[in-house]
C-alpha cells in the first residue's frame, strides 16, 4: 500500500524489553501476505540506525558525531518513498546540540515498550556477555551508554545512544504525538487484550482493518514458545556469540525470567532507588 505521506511510527524499547517480540507481532500482521516465513518476518521491521541508512551520508561509521549529524537526513532520505514505515530502536529520544534524533516531520508515532528493571538485568548479563550482576547494573544506570556498531554483521546496527533505563523510557514517553504505552508484563499475562490494543493503534494511525482471527493467528505466531521454536530450528540473525564465540539464545527465559528468584535483595534495592518515581508510575513498586 503507498500512501500518501511519509512517516515512521517507532517501536522503541530498553534493550531486552520485548520490541523484537512486538516487532514479530507487528510484522506478522501487517505483511502476512509479503511471502516471508517465521523470524524472516522481522525484516519488514527495520532497525535504526543501521549502516545502509547512512550509507550516502557518513564516511566513517565509528565516528558518532558524524551519525548524530545525519539522523534527520538519514529519515528525510528513508521516507522520500512515501511509504509508512516501522522501525525499531533502542535509541534514546534525545537532541544533542542542534542534532535531534527524530522530528515532527519524519514522526507519525510512537509504540514504547517498558518491563522491570529488576527483570531487564539479567536479560542483560546474558545477552551483554557481562560478567556479573554489579556489572549489568551499571550497564542499565549508566547515562551515557552506547550500544552498536556490531562489525561481524554486512548491514550492522550503527552507535545507539540508549542511556539509562529511566533516561530511555522518560525520553520517550513525552513523544507528544500518537504515543501507545505497552507493558512487557501486561504482555505476558493479557496477551490477546494488549496486542489487540497495539492492533488497535495501527488501525487508528495508518487506516488498516484487521479481523479478530488476523489478530489472533498473529499473536500466536508470536508467542514467546513459537519464536524460541523458530530459533532453534533456523537460527535468529540478531543472537550473539558467548567469548568463546558459541551462538547464545536470543528467546532465553522471557516469561520465566523471575527477579523474585533469581535477584539478590541487595541489587533489589539499588535497582528501586535508582528508579524510583519510575517505577512507582509504573506500578512496579
Amino acid at each position: 500500500v503507498i500512501y500518501n505521506f511519509k512517516m515512521i511510527i517507532w517501536l522503541a524499547s530498553y534493550p531486552k524489553s520485548g520490541n523484537t517480540w512486538v516487532g514479530h507481532f507487528l510484522a506478522s500482521l501487517i505483511y502476512s501476505n509479503q511471502g516471508k516465513t517465521g523470524l524472516e518476518k522481522l525484516g519488514f521491521i527495520m532497525q535504526y540506525p543501521k549502516r545502509d541508512q547512512f550509507e550516502k551520508l557518513v564516511t566513517n561509521f565509528d565516528d558518532f558525531n558524524q551519525i548524530k549529524k545525519n539522523w534527520i537526513n538519514s529519515q528525510n532520505l528513508i521516507n522520500s518513498d512515501n511509504k509508512v514505515k516501522i522501525f525499531k530502536t533502542h535509541h534514546v529520544l534525545c537532541s544533542l546540540g542542534k542534532d535531534n534524533f527524530t522530528d515532527e516531520k519524519n514522526t507519525l508515532g510512537a509504540i514504547y515498550i517498558v518491563r522491570d528493571p529488576r527483570n531487564v538485568i539479567s536479560s542483560i548479563l546474558y545477552h551483554f556477555n557481562l560478567s556479573n550482576t554489579e556489572e549489568s547494573l551499571n550497564f542499565i544506570q549508566e547515562e551515557e551508554k552506547f550500544i552498536g556498531n556490531v562489525k561481524n554483521k554486512v548491514n550492522y546496527p550503527l552507535l545507539t545512544l540508549i542511556g539509562s533505563w529511566k533516561t530511555n523510557y522518560n525520553s520517550w514517553k513525552v513523544v507528544g504525538k500518537n504515543f501507545l504505552l505497552v507493558k512487557y508484563e501486561d504482555l505476558i499475562l493479557n496477551p490477546n487484550t494488549e496486542f489487540k490494543r497495539i492492533a488497535n493503534y495501527i488501525t487508528n494511525t495508518i487506516n488498516i482493518k484487521f479481523s479478530e482471527e488476523q489478530i489472533k493467528k498473529s499473536v500466536d505466531e508470536s508467542s514467546f514458545k513459537n519464536l524460541e521454536s523458530l530459533e532453534e530450528k533456523n537460527g535468529f540473525i540478531e543472537s550473539i556469540e558467548d567469548p568463546k564465540n558459541k551462538k547464545k539464545k536470543f528467546f532465553n527465559l522471557g516469561p520465566k525470567n523471575n527477579w523474585k528468584e533469581s535477584l539478590d535483595k541487595k541489587f533489589v534495592d539499588k535497582i528501586e532507588n535508582s528508579f524510583n518515581n519510575e517505577m512507582k508510575e509504573l506500578g512496579y513498586i
